[in-house]
């Protein structure tokens, strides 16, 4: 929670591709309409992530538009869309004001992050970011050692009934007792 700025995180997703997945079905669960059918990938998202959203896609009857964020218009049919960070050529792009308009158009934004640069770039909750998704290796377990390696999955709490995985917190009972 830290490294992202959002308010709770899980670290038990396989793969960065899959909490992309993930990330996309939450996405899906808070929009709007049911006419928003539309998720917007970056052409600077990395194949192997944009590869398991396109076949994580095809079942839920999502559309997958793939484009350059320069290019990309958010409109009302669009429910998500996710950007990476750093981006799959290095680029190193603050994305506050394409989050702002994909609220806006009524959309949430993922932000793949590189969890090891998060050390010293804008966090994606300080950009705006609904989810934040990526790989733990760069925390050091060797390649081969128990791979693939976990990835990360962060939100905030209002999408909390919505994050896959185990959530460990403080909660109340339906008696109002503190329960784990």
């Amino acid at each position: 929670t830290d490294l992202t700025g959002l308010e709770m995180a899980n670290a038990s997703l396989l793969d960065e591709g899959t909490a992309a997945a993930e990330a996309m079905a939450l996405s899906l669960g808070q929009r709007k309409s049911e006419s928003s059918n539309k998720f917007f990938v970056a052409s600077s998202v990395h194949p192997q992530t944009l590869a398991v959203i396109t076949e994580r896609a095809q079942p839920l009857g999502i559309e997958i538009v793939v484009e350059s964020v320069e290019k990309h218009r958010w409109d009302s049919s669009f429910f998500g869309g996710i950007v990476q960070y750093p981006d799959t050529h290095g680029g190193v792009i603050d994305y506050s004001d394409f989050i702002q308009k994909a609220h806006t158009a009524g959309a949430l934004v993922t932000v793949a992050a590189d969890i090891l640069s998060l050390v010293l770039l804008k966090t994606p909750g300080e950009m705006g970011a609904d989810v934040a998704i990526g790989n733990t290796q760069r925390f050091g377990v060797p390649m081969g050692f128990g791979g693939p390696h976990a990835a990360y999955m962060a939100t905030r709490l209002e999408y909390q009934r919505r994050l896959p995985g185990r959530i460990v917190g403080v909660s109340k009972d339906r008696d109002g007792r503190k329960a784990m």
